[in-house]
């Protein structure tokens, strides 16, 4: 993978952190096709030591968006098409090989929130604001926001923002869904650093049994539901790691959990 605005990063002990930074920093970090399509390559050939990854951006912003500057007059077919290959490039991340923590600071605007709504989890730090300005602009969500976004906080108030343009600072956007985590300035990508460290310590089909499974259950029916969740239980238990961690924890030999 190689792209002028996206740089990747692999580190721990094991190489088990994959971080990928957005650096347009000139640019806020605004997305374009080519950075999209460079951030599916990414989530396509991540090494296989890989156990969990950080989105970050450079600069004072994690990214503020399409880069209308580039942005081409489509009919409306190849309007379906663009879309789609957002959609396509940001289900890598949503449903790839590894859980992802994005980093966000500054500016989460359009594209930009988009692109954090398809992480797993998202940490912000006191600098963050969520906007949507699709609407002020003649246009909709075309990168899989109107999927992502109302999961996270409700189709009512993500109606509110394209519809009035409001602004979520980050201690509001905390409150209704846009963050799991909200920390001090300057310190999400550290954070998210440690979130990760501690995802990718997890067995792995347990992981990925809650990038895949969990999200999909979410939507089923009570009765399907149920049965999803007794097949991937049956099948996470039954794996060779799962049996030895059960055995650790009885025998002591693993950590209890504590009040935080």
């Amino acid at each position: 993978m190689t792209h002028p605005d996206l740089h990747l990063d692999i580190r721990g002990e094991f190489n088990e952190i994959a971080v990928i930074r957005l650096t347009r920093p000139a640019k806020r970090n605004a997305l374009n096709d080519g950075l999209i399509l460079a951030i599916q390559r990414t989530f396509e050939s991540l090494p296989s030591t890989v156990r969990a990854a950080v989105i970050d951006g450079e600069g004072d912003h994690f990214c503020a968006g399409l880069d209308l500057s580039e942005l081409s007059e489509r009919d409306a077919g190849q309007g379906v098409y663009h879309s789609r290959m957002w959609h396509a490039a940001l289900e890598r991340v949503q449903f790839g090989p590894v859980p992802v923590v994005a980093a966000l600071h500054g500016a989460v605007v359009g594209g930009g929130l988009e692109l954090a709504s398809a992480c797993h989890i998202r940490v912000a730090d006191s600098t963050t604001f969520y906007a949507l300005p699709e609407g002020s602009r003649g246009i909709f969500v075309g990168g899989g926001g109107a999927v992502r976004i109302p999961r996270l906080i409700g189709a009512a108030r993500m109606a509110d923002m394209m519809f009035t343009g409001r602004v979520y600072n980050a201690e509001d956007g905390e409150r209704i869904g846009m963050a799991q985590y909200l920390v001090p300035q300057g310190t999400a990508f550290d954070k998210a650093v440690e979130l990760a460290t501690r995802i990718a310590q997890n067995a792995p089909l347990t992981n990925y049994a809650l990038m895949h499974a969990l999200p999909r259950i979410a939507e089923q029916p009570s009765d399907q539901g149920f049965f999803t969740e007794a097949m991937m239980a049956a099948i996470a238990q039954s794996a060779p790691e799962a049996k030895q961690r059960v055995r650790d924890f009885l025998e002591g030999r693993a950590a209890k959990v504590q009040k935080a």
